[in-house]
């Protein structure tokens, strides 16, 4: 069972956009005593921009380097068919689990939802985290969706970043058996009975990740606040910034987005 402070890593690249193993390594070494568990490639890793390549190397570095932390290996692709074809390489890599977002678009439905995570469940064995958000796939599931999904065998956890406290509360407490975490700084206060926490802020300050979900009042939740502000967490590119700090502070060797491309 997954719980605590999951980290979506950010994908640090060499100044020609491959991915620095270097830095990777130096990445989990800096966090990896306040985290549980290591999550390459999601939104905060710029999943959605990466190539087959860069996807493949930075989840396998963090594998290589995980030194016993579970890796959860995002994918984050428009259809069943790329998934599933993604999810074997991730199996192939020896990661831990996949995380998988919905298929993208606004027409989807519930049902082709609860089709898709159906379909990857019968063409992998790999367990599965469940990802719901709206920015990027332009949906959401919903929360008999879920409870229906959460039957499925292998679904070991949920980041749940639909941005509405009252569903993630009512999720928490549904009692499925499936750990869910907030995926969003500023809701943590609101997001109670949540077993742990995943955000970009991990990549930074795990420890206070760590002190929020111990104790989580609205002092408390007013220093997340400001640390979010500080990093630039709460902006639009945040995974751009949260890159800066860490190049800052020497982690990384360099603070290259794939958005900086010409």
């Amino acid at each position: 069972m997954y719980s605590g402070t999951i980290v979506p890593l950010i994908t640090p690249f060499e100044e020609d956009r491959t991915v620095s193993e270097k830095s990777v390594a130096q990445l989990v070494e800096s966090i990896r005593d306040d985290v549980s568990g290591l999550m390459p490639a999601l939104t905060s890793g710029e999943g959605w921009k990466l190539d087959a390549q860069q996807w493949h190397d930075v989840v396998a570095h963090t594998v290589q380097h995980s030194t016993g932390l579970p890796v959860l290996a995002g994918i984050q692709l428009p259809d069943t068919a790329s998934v599933i074809e993604r999810a074997r390489t991730a199996a192939d890599i020896g990661v831990d689990a996949v995380v998988v977002t919905t298929p993208f678009g606004k027409t989807v439905t519930q049902d082709d939802i609860l089709d898709h995570y159906r379909a990857l469940r019968a063409a992998v064995s790999t367990p599965i985290f469940l990802y719901n958000e709206e920015a990027l796939s332009g949906n959401r599931i919903e929360f008999e969706t879920l409870l229906r999904i959460c039957e499925i065998p292998g679904i070991v956890g949920i980041k749940e970043s639909s941005g509405d406290p009252a569903f993630t509360r009512k999720m928490a407490e549904a009692e499925t058996g499936i750990p869910v975490f907030e995926g969003w700084e500023n809701l943590l206060v609101d997001a109670k009975g949540v077993d742990g926490f995943i955000g970009p802020l991990a990549n930074l300050e795990p420890a206070l990740s760590n002190a929020m979900l111990a104790d989580p009042t609205p002092e408390r939740q007013a220093e997340i606040n400001a640390v979010c502000e500080r990093y630039g967490v709460f902006l639009d590119d945040w995974y751009r910034w949260v890159k800066k700090e860490l190049h800052l502070r020497g982690v990384i060797t360099s603070d290259t987005i794939l958005g900086d491309a010409p």
